[in-house]
């Protein structure tokens, strides 16, 4: 066989073995990051419109991530941020729009105890969707019903599911979902834990109190 033959056999067998191992690094690549991201690695693609870029940004989230001091809260700090949240679910009743501004307000605290920076709403989003992509849709509609109240008054009912979306992300961020925000805070709701609230109220789905009978 010709010399150079087998030389063009050499290289195309090396071509070919760099072109499978390429694949299989993409393909492992690609089941990370949507392991990681779940739902955030679809909308990543679509807001690029090309994979590849998708995959550079998240790639680059998880690098960013990695260098911040996530760390999880002690018993007692949980306790706190649950008896405040329970005060902010029994303001909903007489104030469902100041509730859902304090319950903004709260996220963005939790957030920062968790050693989440806080400078940017996106750049919230783009931090939390590292280990808690599961959540952002509901801080995503949460956020945007407050924002839309603020250019037109929103009705009960719409703060009403704000309240139900950023109820979903407070527990994700105060527990890492390892367990329910319930379990916190027992002492100061007092029997909150059956659904009724010190004042007479009683819960929806959400935990914000109604009064009376729903209608």
């Amino acid at each position: 066989m010709p010399t150079w033959l087998v030389i063009i056999i050499v290289i195309a067998a090396i071509l070919v073995v760099g072109a499978a191992a390429w694949f299989v690094i993409t393909e492992q690549r690609k089941r990370r990051l949507r392991e990681t991201f779940g739902p955030e690695y679809d909308r990543a693609v679509k807001e690029h419109e090309n994979p590849r870029e998708a995959e550079r940004d998240l790639a680059s989230r998880v690098k960013r991530h990695s260098d911040l001091d996530i760390r999880p809260l002690p018993a007692t700090t949980k306790d706190r941020y649950a008896q405040e949240w329970a005060l902010i679910q029994e303001q909903f009743v007489d104030r469902p729009s100041g509730a859902v501004v304090e319950a903004d307000r709260v996220l963005v605290s939790l957030m920062a105890e968790r050693g989440y920076p806080t400078e940017g709403y996106d750049q919230q989003l783009a931090d939390l969707s590292v280990r808690h992509a599961n959540a952002l849709r509901h801080y995503r509609a949460g956020h945007e019903t407050l924002e839309h109240h603020r250019e037109s008054e929103m009705s009960t009912e719409d703060m009403r599911e704000a309240m139900k979306h950023y109820r979903v992300v407070f527990e994700d961020l105060l527990t890492d979902g390892d367990e329910g925000a319930e379990s916190h805070g027992k002492q100061a709701s007092g029997n909150r834990g059956n659904g009724t609230a010190d004042n007479g109220t009683r819960r929806g789905n959400d935990g914000s109190a109604r009064r009376g009978t729903d209608h």
